[in-house]
């Protein structure tokens, strides 16, 4: 009777677990490769799934969520300099489509064989592009590394069943004399431009100095040029009002019959007063005798007779 409950409670457990594994889970984010006796059979999508016990297995499991890798490789300019990539390289699943993750899960033996095969055509993709450029080129070329990149193995990628999201090139470095020699160029260009801006700045300074300069003659010029031009109006103004006054003067006494010679000799005396006054201690030689007077009177009276008769 024992024998007979305990053979029973192990047909129980027998039967609960193969209940059990007729039963399989897939997490979100998964999908599972089934296979029986080896072959493919079909896949597990998200949620619960039933399969035949001890037929059907769960070969593998594939994520097809965004996967991300850090690749670290060297390559060789046209100038022969070695350069050094740290990159990062996001990829993912192409869908969910069954023939596609068939290929995932055909294609490679592990992900381990996937990565490298991966990590090295992308490798080559890069060395392959830097080997046709200078050193000097590859800091400003990030961008079209990676859209070389990207044109050269989405197409191995699709067949594997996968899709390039992103690469990223985080660090592009040199051997340590390369970059100290760079240090040294940048520098000397550096130097170089202060040089020529300096030289510019002078330049213009000395420039607008002179034009200032220039501009200062010229207006010097032109005022003394009118001041010039005022005077003589003057003086030219003063020597016909002077003309005006004495003709006016010898108009008056002729009709009062006086001696117009009286006007010059005013004249004289006025000349002569003015001298001792304004002469601020300066020597004026003057012909003061009765002849030398008479001299004076006679061409100051010509000056007259000239005037009168260009009027």
């Amino acid at each position: 009777m024992e024998s007979t409950n305990v053979f029973t409670v192990i047909l129980i457990i027998l039967a609960l677990a193969i209940l059990l594994s007729c039963w399989v889970t897939v997490n979100q984010g998964y999908i599972y490769v089934v296979t029986m006796f080896g072959k493919y059979k079909r896949i597990l999508r998200p949620g619960l799934n039933f399969k035949l016990p001890f037929l059907e297995q769960v070969y593998k499991k594939i994520s097809i969520q965004n996967r991300s890798v850090e690749l670290e490789f060297q390559a060789v300019t046209m100038d022969q300099a070695n350069v050094y990539f740290k990159s990062m390289l996001l990829y993912a699943v192409q869908n969910a489509d069954e023939e596609t993750i068939k290929r995932v899960a055909f294609k490679f033996i592990a992900d381990r064989d996937l990565m490298q095969a991966l990590t090295r055509t992308i490798e080559g993709s890069i060395r392959s592009f830097v080997a046709t450029k200078k050193q000097a080129e590859i800091l400003g070329l990030r961008k079209e590394i990676v859209e070389f990149v990207k044109d050269q193995i989405d197409h191995s990628l699709e067949e594997w069943g996968y899709h390039l999201m992103d690469l990223q090139i985080n660090d592009i470095t040199f051997d340590k004399a390369i970059i100290e020699s760079m240090s040294k160029v940048v520098a000397s260009n550096n130097l170089k431009a202060a040089a020529e801006n300096e030289g510019q700045a002078l330049l213009i300074t000395k420039t607008k100095a002179a034009e200032a300069e220039g501009n200062a003659i010229k207006i010097s010029a032109e005022a003394e040029k009118e001041a010039a031009r005022l005077r003589g109006q003057g003086v030219a103004l003063f020597r016909q009002e002077v003309a005006h006054g004495m003709s006016e003067a010898a108009e008056e006494m002729k009709r009062a019959n006086l001696d117009t010679n009286v006007i010059l000799f005013s004249m004289w005396t006025e000349a002569v007063k003015n001298f001792a006054e304004l002469g601020k201690g300066n020597i004026i030689f003057l012909d003061g005798s009765a002849a030398g007077m008479e001299t004076t009177m006679r061409q100051i009276q010509g000056l007259m007779v000239k005037q009168e008769q260009h009027k």
